[in-house]
């Protein structure tokens, strides 16, 4: 393996999300593996602006694997959108004599690697960490399962006190333009009805539904609903028109939030992160640049920074199909 690299650098951008510390770790370990240093950037770009740098070791990850959150630190930087601020980024790495990055975050923190390569001709490679799981080139993005398994917890909870009360639940989880999350924990959660921006249901058609299951014999439900659904403009307009045209429904809302970025990763998180981790150093010492890791067919492959970012995912169809027969 080609080894003109002696020196990488890691940091996490953007929203955090479970396995960017099981990824920095692997990072790090890969680096020490193959007698590279490695430099830990804090606080996302911001931190590269700053050359807020600490050189990390396989000792200095100790620990991290089952923690969430990031121990670098994450912040969107709007200094680094700017043409100054990039070339003080790269005045920062190049005292230091880094001679490559990785960069664990989501399509906007790739947008700025790819930008940085481009204007300076810096080695880049992306990890992707997001529990939205809407980046294209993986079946998997860290944090997606991790988020599913938070997320499905919590409907188990709910659903006892739907139960309990006879009463008709509207939960909220994260995808603002896709819905992952939600068709898969609306399967799992065995919700009467699953809402995502890719498909529109309709209040009318809504309403059917939950008239459909109160007459099968229902006395409670579930409605998981991604935040980005178009049916109504949030989730509690939903309520509002579910009241006004259902009637012995006592309804409620749950808004899961930033709970489901928290916690510690997955077994599948964790393997999946070291995976990327080992990839995205191995191809930078292989001499490749401006690709993100990816986990296509249950192998490491590498999709180009530019068809990762512009690339959409699309709902599995087949899940769909699911989730219509066992709401019946």
């Amino acid at each position: 393996m080609p080894n003109r690299i002696k020196k990488l650098a890691v940091l996490t951008s953007g929203g955090d999300s479970p396995g960017m510390n099981a990824a920095v770790r692997a990072v790090v370990r890969t680096c020490a593996y193959h007698g590279i240093e490695c430099y830990g950037v804090y606080r996302g770009y911001e931190g590269m602006i700053d050359g807020d740098f600490q050189i990390m070791d396989a000792r200095s990850v100790k620990g991290i694997i089952n923690k969430g959150g990031t121990i670098l630190k994450s912040a969107r930087s709007k200094r680094f959108r700017t043409k100054e601020g990039r070339e003080k980024a790269f005045q920062q790495v190049k005292e230091a004599g880094i001679e490559g990055l990785v960069v664990i975050g989501g399509d906007g923190s790739f947008t700025g690697a790819m930008i940085f390569n481009q204007e300076f001709d810096f080695p880049v490679m992306g990890i992707p960490g997001t529990i939205d799981n809407d980046i294209f080139g993986t079946s998997h993005t860290l944090g997606f399962d991790t988020a599913l398994n938070t997320v499905v917890d919590a409907i188990d909870k709910i659903r006892d006190t739907a139960s309990s009360h006879n009463r008709l639940f509207f939960i909220e989880v994260m995808g603002r333009d896709v819905g992952h999350i939600a068709l898969n924990t609306g399967i799992a959660g065995g919700a009467e009805e699953i809402l995502i921006p890719e498909e529109d249901l309709g209040l009318d058609r809504l309403v059917d539904s939950l008239n459909r299951s109160r007459t099968s014999g229902k006395t409670s439900s579930i409605v998981v609903v991604a935040e980005g659904d178009k049916i109504g403009k949030n989730i509690f307009e939903l309520k509002e028109y579910v009241d006004q045209n259902l009637e012995d429904y006592d309804v409620r809302v749950s808004v899961l939030g930033h709970m489901q970025r928290g916690g510690a990763p997955s077994c599948f998180d964790r393997v999946l992160a070291s995976r990327m981790g080992v990839k995205a150093v191995e191809s930078l010492l292989e001499g490749k640049t401006t690709y993100m890791v990816g986990l296509l067919n249950n192998k490491m492959e590498l999709t180009p920074l530019d068809n990762a970012i512009k690339g959409k995912t699309k709902i599995n169809l087949e899940l769909l199909r699911v989730s219509d027969i066992m709401s019946t």
